[in-house]
């Protein structure tokens, strides 16, 4: 992975407050992304549109992260890093505000598509900050607490939308997410370090070290493994109550030790990415895999049900921080721009996930999901074994004139 500076014991405390930050803005981020999944049924009433046509904010959002947080990051790759982070902040906070301010839904959905590539920018900038201020053998610990604030804001963004949205409309929910993200603007401004763009090769050289085979090995585990955990989580309600028998009380709980599971996951996926970044994430496949055989194999047990799910929970967001230390390391002096790319192959695996899932519930119901599920998910923990001997290539020669910065 690229280089990073050692921080001295005085400057640890000056580390966790930049780390703190950087959590409070993925969690903001990951919040307003939650929201709109929880009011969906309040915005189609309130546009007078189906469902559906409120659903497309969320598949905006995700493709903004998917294709616009990569294309930004490569345009700013030779930036320092602070006023990229600090400029992504910014445009996600101003463009929050037109609903807020009464904006119609198709302008909404226009904004959730540079919010979605502004939020993408934001993660890639604020984990190669984060790994630029610790030592080299915590950068996956750093890592995770950047990923998760995204995991938290999973547990809470979506009740608390639902909570904000029926006490002041969905309107207003957005206006509490436009205050928060400007308070995390304004910390970051006075506490994010500069971090210079390292020039090791031009920007060519960036887009051949991110996107070599060896990488989009490793970017291909992480879209099976998250097509497969994303084809059952998606319907965990009806597998909760279908397969399970679980009584409607008893899902809420079980939905939200989910979301704890996950943020629990998140936060510990980062001392095994440092203990070693490829067994971390062949393990964390295997247990996804064996989470979703057990959901298939022992589902109509509450037990067992309820113990599979907080398995995917833990092993699948467990997996995050390897994966991600896993892609930079291997892109080498592209490390930058790779940044971006586990995000942008998260939300395909999820879209390809959640689309197979439901394809296959209307084919043979619940299991059928699960099965699929799991089919992906034996696939991706022998993709994550043949990429284990995988290693970074030497800093490729390039033509191009340094810019110095």
């Amino acid at each position: 992975m690229n280089d990073r500076h050692v921080v001295p014991d005085t400057g640890r405390s000056r580390a966790r407050v930049v780390l703190s930050v950087l959590f409070a803005g993925t969690f903001v981020t990951g919040c307003a992304e939650m929201l709109v999944m929880g009011m969906l049924d309040l915005i189609a009433v309130d546009q007078s549109v189906p469902l559906s046509a409120v659903g497309v904010l969320v598949s905006a959002n995700a493709l903004g992260i998917a294709v616009g947080g990569p294309t930004l990051t490569f345009l700013t790759a030779r930036v320092d890093r602070r006023p990229v982070l600090l400029a992504a902040l910014a445009v996600f906070t101003v463009l929050n505000l037109l609903p807020a301010l009464g904006a119609g839904l198709q302008a909404f959905v226009a904004a959730r598509l540079v919010i979605g590539a502004a939020e993408g920018l934001f993660i890639a900038a604020a984990i190669t900050t984060a790994t630029s201020i610790v030592p080299r053998d915590r950068a996956g610990r750093a890592m995770a607490v950047v990923i998760s604030g995204f995991a938290v804001s999973g547990a809470v963004g979506m009740p608390l939308g639902r909570l904000l949205g029926e006490a002041v409309g969905w309107r207003g929910s957005f206006l509490a997410v436009v205050l928060a993200a400007a308070v995390v603007l304004l910390v970051a401004h006075v506490a994010v370090p500069r971090v210079p763009a390292k020039a090791e090769v031009g920007v060519l050289g960036q887009v051949r070290s991110a996107f070599a085979p060896r990488v989009l090995a490793v970017l291909a585990v992480g879209v099976l493994l998250f097509a497969g955990a994303a084809a059952a989580q998606t319907y965990l309600v009806p597998f909760l109550d279908d397969m399970a028998g679980l009584p409607g009380p008893w899902i809420g709980v079980c939905l939200m030790g989910f979301g704890i599971a996950a943020a629990v996951g998140s936060f510990g996926g980062g001392r095994f990415a440092d203990a070693g970044a490829p067994r971390a994430l062949t393990l964390g496949a295997v247990g996804v895999a064996a989470s979703l055989v057990a959901m298939l194999v022992g589902g109509a047990s509450p037990v067992v049900a309820v113990l599979a799910m907080l398995g995917l929970a833990l092993c699948g967001a467990g997996i995050t921080s390897p994966w991600q230390h896993r892609v930079e390391h291997l892109a080498g002096p592209g490390a930058v721009l790779a940044a971006s790319l586990p995000a942008s192959a998260g939300n395909l695996g999820d879209a390809v996930g959640a689309f197979s899932g439901g394809q296959m519930i209307d084919v043979g119901g619940v299991p059928a999901a699960v099965l699929f599920a799991a089919v992906l998910a034996v696939l991706s923990v022998l993709a994550a074994v043949a990429s284990r001997s995988l290693r970074p290539a030497p800093p490729p020669r390039d033509r191009e004139p340094a810019t110095v910065h």
